[in-house]
């Protein structure tokens, strides 16, 4: 089976310094696959390569079988993507966002209309379809971040940090539409620090530490050694990457003098 993306030797840099340096991965197609790493690893950075929005310092990149070298207008139709700033309209109302981002796709309005009813629907945020997006929650934004990725019926799905700051109970609902789309064969690309929750939805998953892949393979494989994806993930970053807990003016346990 072809592979859903194919990342070889892929560097970028800004300024000669490296945010990705000499990636190589493989995400299989049909796969929930986790891409994790510290803060500043590298991981949006790859993302907005994967999307075309960034031009590789070299390396290649193929998405679905297509080189993001070329025209990727067609290409972009078959990918949905909830970025880390959800991008969305402070003045367009729930359903006015879902209907601009139906048009982009070149949906017609029958269409538009029937998917955008449904994912409100699931949602549950049918009661506020005709409210502002800059009125509502947080959980609220995110669940129309999914949707509107959704709405075109991608092949392939790309989150980055989806589960952030969001309740249980809107966790609970994009995880269960997540593994639903896993069975229908979507891939699945996302970044997440809630290890836990990678661990738990992921079939395969990708380490990277300043910008360098520095571990892949099935779940199962990677937790057999450590018993976690946590463990693992703590054991994999370089020391100097690694912070500790020590401050050297907190108090001691005997100290009881007053401040000042």
């Amino acid at each position: 089976m072809i592979p859903a993306i194919e990342i070889s030797d892929l560097s970028k840099t800004f300024s000669d310094v490296y945010a990705v340096k000499s990636l190589s991965l493989t995400v299989p197609s049909g796969a929930f696959f986790g891409f994790v790493g510290p803060n500043g690893a590298g991981k949006t950075t790859t993302i907005r390569l994967l999307l075309g929005l960034l031009q590789p310092t070299s390396g290649s990149i193929r998405v679905l079988d297509r080189s993001i070298s070329g025209d990727t207008a067609h290409l972009r139709r078959l990918i949905g993507v909830v970025p880390e700033g959800l991008a969305l309209f402070d003045y367009l109302t729930g359903w006015e966002h879902l209907t601009f981002v139906g048009k982009m796709f070149g949906l017609d309005h029958q269409t538009i209309k029937s998917r955008s009813d449904e994912l409100m629907n699931l949602m549950e945020l049918e009661n506020s379809a005709d409210t502002l997006t800059m009125n509502y929650s947080f959980g609220m934004k995110k669940k129309l971040a999914m949707a509107a990725a959704l709405l075109p019926n991608p092949r392939l799905l790309i989150l980055d940090e989806p589960f952030e700051s969001i309740d249980p109970v809107t966790r609970n609902l994009l995880e269960q539409i997540l593994k639903e789309l896993v069975t229908r064969k979507v891939t699945v690309f996302m970044t997440s620090h809630a290890l836990d929750l990678v661990e738990r939805l992921c079939s395969e998953a990708a380490i990277i530490c300043g910008g360098s892949l520095v571990v892949t393979g099935a779940m199962t494989d990677l937790t057999h050694e450590f018993g976690t994806l946590e463990k693992l993930f703590l054991n994999s970053i370089p020391p100097n990457e690694q912070r500790t807990s020590k401050l050297s003016w907190l108090r001691t346990k005997n100290d009881d003098t007053l401040p000042g």
